[in-house]
């Protein structure tokens, strides 16, 4: 075991690039061949011109939150440490000017002074104006909304800066709202309607549901209807119980979200909240933590190859391994694992906001259950270009072609995207059992003007669940168009198959799609 520290220890490098020297210069390692800086940001206008050929857009992901420069106990003077500190640094003026830590990373960027902000601006203008990104992502947010003593701030002039700029007024732009210091403002960062968030209630719920959590459904319910409790007009519903009732769809109440409100971590309330659904992202996965084969592989991190004797990484993981920790032979298990991908990925793609999925889980990449893996510049972070052709099992190719189907299921069908928040006439959700705290079940209608519903039910029970299905509309016929407890192909079949009864029998651990249709009978064209 020292011996595998010993090694990990030496390859561990800045592999993610988050301790920032410069905010206008891409690094100058991800040039390839080891190319050097200009060759890097050569590369890298290259790499956008190409994408955006594609039609794909390019959002970065910026650290305006700390910088390489360390902390006071182990300095490293490179820059704006011997400027002038007390400008560009967060410092507590009442103990010697000690360095603020809100960043994790033993300093904090004083966002919110003047001189920093127009750094910070001048920076994100520079990567429109030069290098053409579409948005920027920015890691650990609610940074930028603290004050130059630390204290969170109503309307950080930086925030308001962003959203109204004239350079940046095309852009995407998304907060990751938390940081280490404890602000968390999921559903509150201030916004002036523009400010897009990682949704990480939508997370930490259907993490929970989809591995068979108790009392998780309505808040389930609510994330994949949406998150209006987060995004919408905070004033225009009524209570019902525990339950709240927006343009008559229920959604519930978080009392974990409502008790850091309580405990001062979301006191920030103005600058919001007239948002749309896309304002969430939603997601399952990210770069840090769990892959998504981990996430169904791994009750507990495994972080030990990266030398800090296994302290650094989240706990709260939300994960479960299905019966075994880390990989197995074990047919069973490894059925069930994959069922649960599908489940997870079926409800980020039918689930209304801006679905983002982690590169690498559509063939299911491991970490070996490493949560924390910035400083691993091996096949654990790397992309596996050729797992996406021969090389890929059996079992991976299927599950590629799950996700991919998926992912064109949604982009086909508008019910999954609509542009205002849902109503009693967009959904229908067949439930009498919202206060049952072991009920974990969850079937709903999504109504397309066309007619053409789509039915899904999840079920995170450990059982067979006999439902009965809704009468599609008029004229139609349900359709199966996935099952995720059937092998593939026949988990998901993109014209569907006819012949669905009054009632299905939901398998444990998995979910269904049924979408209403015209059948049509071989027979009128003979």
């Amino acid at each position: 075991m020292a011996t595998m520290t010993a090694m990990a220890m030496a390859t561990e490098i800045n592999t993610w690039g988050y301790s920032t020297i410069n905010f206008f210069a891409p690094m100058s390692r991800y040039a390839s061949a080891g190319g050097g800086p200009i060759k890097a940001s050569r590369e890298f206008k290259e790499m956008v011109k190409a994408l955006h050929g594609a039609g794909i857009e390019v959002i970065l992901d910026v650290v305006y939150n700390h910088t390489n420069e360390a902390d006071d106990e182990n300095p490293y003077t490179t820059s704006f440490r011997g400027i002038d500190n007390k400008v560009y640094y967060m410092v507590d003026l009442n103990n010697g000017g000690e360095l603020l830590n809100f960043s994790g990373c033993g300093n904090t960027l004083n966002c919110n002074h003047p001189m920093v902000m127009e750094l910070i601006l001048d920076s994100l203008r520079h990567w429109v104006v030069e290098y053409h990104v579409d948005g920027f992502r920015f890691d650990l947010a609610s940074v930028l909304c603290r004050g130059t003593d630390g204290s969170p701030l109503d309307a950080p002039p930086i925030i308001r800066a962003i959203a109204k700029d004239d350079v940046l007024s095309r852009c995407k732009i998304i907060a990751e709202p938390w940081d280490c210091g404890g602000l968390y403002l999921v559903g509150r960062f201030p916004n002036w309607d523009r400010w897009a968030e990682w949704n990480g209630k939508y997370r930490d719920d259907l993490r929970r549901f989809i591995k068979g959590d108790p009392g998780t459904k309505g808040t389930f319910a609510t994330r994949i209807a949406g998150s209006s409790d987060l995004y919408k007009d905070q004033n225009s519903g009524k209570m019902i119980g525990s339950a709240k009732l927006i343009d008559d769809l229920y959604f519930f109440e978080d009392e974990e979200f409502k008790n850091k409100e309580a405990q001062g971590f979301s006191s920030i309330s103005t600058q919001v909240n007239k948002r749309k659904p896309y304002h969430s992202v939603n997601f399952v996965t990210a770069h840090d933590g769990f892959t998504l084969y981990d996430l169904v592989s791994y009750n507990s991190k495994h972080n030990d190859a990266n030398g800090e004797g296994g302290k650094d990484g989240s706990n709260d993981n939300f994960s479960w391994n299905c019966g075994f920790e880390g990989e197995t032979t074990d047919a069973k298990i490894k059925g069930l694992r994959s069922r649960q991908m599908k489940n997870f990925h079926l409800a980020l793609m039918c689930s209304q906001g801006t679905p983002m999925m982690l590169m690498g889980d559509e063939y299911g990449h491991t970490r070996y259950g490493n949560n924390n893996s910035y400083g691993l510049d091996t096949d654990i972070n790397h992309f596996l270009w050729g797992n996406l052709g021969r090389q890929l099992d059996t079992r991976k190719r299927d599950h590629f072609r799950f996700f991919k189907e998926v992912i064109k299921f949604r982009c086909i069908h508008h019910v999954f995207r609509r542009e205002n928040f849902l109503n009693k006439k967009d959904m229908t959700w067949h439930e009498d059992n919202w206060d049952n705290y072991e009920s974990k079940f969850l079937a709903f209608t999504l109504h397309a003007n066309n007619g053409g519903d789509v039915y899904m039910a999840f079920n995170a029970h450990d059982f067979f669940v006999k439902v009965a299905i809704p009468s599609p509309p008029a004229n139609r016929h349900w359709f199966r168009v996935v099952d995720t407890n059937l092998e593939s192909p026949k988990d998901f079949v993109s014209e569907g198959v006819p012949g669905i009864e009054s009632t299905y029998n939901v398998a444990p651990y998995s979910s269904i799609l049924l979408e209403a249709k015209i059948r049509v009978d071989c027979r009128s064209f003979l």
